[in-house]
């Protein structure tokens, strides 16, 4: 490193600082730790320099107990603070991986240094910074310590993993209802009644609002628990998020997450797993069906199609009920929004339009243009599905006779590789006759506009034996918008200007 002189032949003074890093604070408390050997190695370092105006400064850079795999240290800040108010001109440090295991942040910290006119020495290992070499070395060295971190990463994880696969709690936030014992989980029995109490009242029908609210009233909270360095965790009311992981938690019924799969726990359950079970099933009913309300969704087949010819507003679906019975209607959401001052359309029966608009959809389905573009579809798909099937037959024949020629061949075969061989022609014989019949059946078939004709008339079987939301769906691929005019009680349909080809894709299938 050159330090160059004062001007009077006497070396500059270098103003040195050692900065010292253990990621556990196991040990610490000892009389002479991993800290104190990395500052005495510090320190006979600078004693070999003070011919070249090396001293050390008094300040102690210590961070015992933090990761190097980011800059978030008290002690790390400080010395780049010092850094930066000209108070420092070297840092020195044991190991390159003392001072960063991250090639990013060691990147950051060394644009500071030189910004800042400060250098950089590792004790252990020999290197310039100031020069493009003693960088580039320096990079190596940063890299391997990056890799190393993350292999301790990787390999602290699939320990966790392997440990809970067999069952084992390997740490977190502890949950309410359990207390931690020699590393494992043990039942805390009051707190178990109130998560039993949880789960009775959801599968009871209460809303996780009011459990929070019962949780409140009865000045429930959520687990309270301090680690060993007496950090304290918890200790909140209850909030729906508590709920929620409290009802999806697996470890109340001696279950426990394992990568991408559930396992058998070796704890004890708090609730039963039939119970958990319903729990969960009920979870993602109410999570399919968000916001309904205490109200069923009415069933519409021209929701968000149907708008007022009057005005452009959208009809709303919406019902009435007398005598246990329902009846279902459309309205403007203008006239129903303005109390009927903004539009005059009335309601309309949902029935009696919905039953227009599948008419005019029979209609469309018989027209030449369509009946037409589906035959031609319908060959297309023919002749491909065709082709597929004799390629495959092909590809069959080719395979069995390869299999009879090795047992014509082959003397003396092993009784294992016979049997495999006759398998394959038996499973390839009966594979090439199903195959030949396809391809005979394909061929017989002739797809025509008289055919699809036939085939389309049976329109309100198939119409029929559709769900509602098939339907719905149907609807939305041919139809653009529905305009209902109450003034002569006419309805209009747009089709997209696609419709034919997808009806086509849809007909074909």
């Amino acid at each position: 490193m050159a330090n160059g002189n004062n001007g009077n032949g006497a070396p500059k003074l270098v103003r040195c600082a050692i900065y010292t890093r253990k990621s556990t604070d196991e040990g610490l408390n000892q009389d002479f730790n991993s800290l104190d050997a990395q500052r005495d190695a510090g320190e006979a370092y600078i004693r070999s320099q003070a011919g070249e105006g090396w001293t050390l400064l008094p300040d102690q850079y210590d961070d015992g107990g933090y990761t190097g795999a980011n800059m978030d240290r008290p002690a790390l800040r400080r010395l780049l603070a010092d850094i930066q108010a000209k108070k420092v001109d070297c840092v020195v440090v044991y190991k390159v991986d003392r001072l960063s295991r991250s090639i990013r942040d060691f990147g950051r910290i060394m644009e500071i240094l030189e910004k800042h006119g400060a250098t950089f020495v590792s004790v252990t290992q020999q290197f310039n910074t100031t020069t493009s070499l003693g960088r580039l070395t320096l990079n190596i060295l940063l890299s391997f310590a990056q890799f190393e971190r993350e292999i301790i990463s990787e390999r602290t994880r699939d320990k966790q993993i392997l440990a809970r696969r067999r069952g084992k709690w390997t740490g977190g936030h502890l949950p309410l209802g359990y207390d931690l014992e020699d590393g494992n989980l043990v039942i805390n029995e009051e707190e178990a009644a109130r998560v039993r109490q949880v789960f009775e009242w959801y599968l009871e029908g209460h809303s996780v609002h009011g459990i929070v609210a019962k949780c409140e009233g009865l000045g429930w909270r959520n687990k309270e628990w301090a680690t060993k360095e007496g950090k304290t965790f918890g200790g909140h009311p209850m909030r729906k998020c508590h709920i929620y992981t409290m009802l999806a938690n697996p470890l109340y019924a001696a279950r426990i997450r394992a990568a991408d799969e559930i396992v058998a726990a070796t704890h004890p359950r708090i609730v039963d797993d039939n119970t958990f079970d319903l729990v969960q099933q009920k979870l993602k009913e109410n999570t399919r069906n968000p916001g309904r309300g205490g109200g069923p969704r009415v069933e519409a087949l021209l929701r968000g199609l149907l708008y007022c010819a009057a005005c452009g507003s959208p009809m709303s679906p919406s019902y009435s009920s007398r005598q246990n019975r329902r009846y279902r209607y459309y309205v403007c959401l203008r006239a129903m929004q303005r109390n009927g001052d903004g539009c005059t359309t009335r309601a309309v029966s949902a029935p009696v339009v919905e039953e227009a608009v599948v008419e005019s959809v029979r209609r469309f389905a018989m027209q030449p243009e369509v009946v037409e573009a589906i035959a031609r579809a319908a060959r297309q798909r023919l002749t491909e599905e065709l082709g597929r099937h004799r390629e495959e037959l092909k590809a069959v024949n080719v395979r069995v006779r390869n299999a009879k020629s090795q047992l014509a061949r082959a003397k003396n075969l092993d009784a294992g590789r016979e049997a495999a061989l006759r398998e394959t022609v038996s499973s390839g014989e009966a594979q090439a006759e199903q195959l030949r019949s396809l391809v005979e059946r394909g061929e017989r078939l002739r797809f025509d506009d008289q055919m699809v004709r036939q085939r389309m008339a049976t329109f309100d079987e198939v119409w029929k034996a559709m769900t509602i939301q098939q339907q719905a769906a149907l609807l939305r691929q041919l139809i653009e918008r529905v305009g209902y005019d109450a003034r002569g009680d006419k309805v209009k349909v747009t089709y997209h200007s696609n419709s034919i080809r997808e009806f086509c894709k849809g007909a074909t299938k």
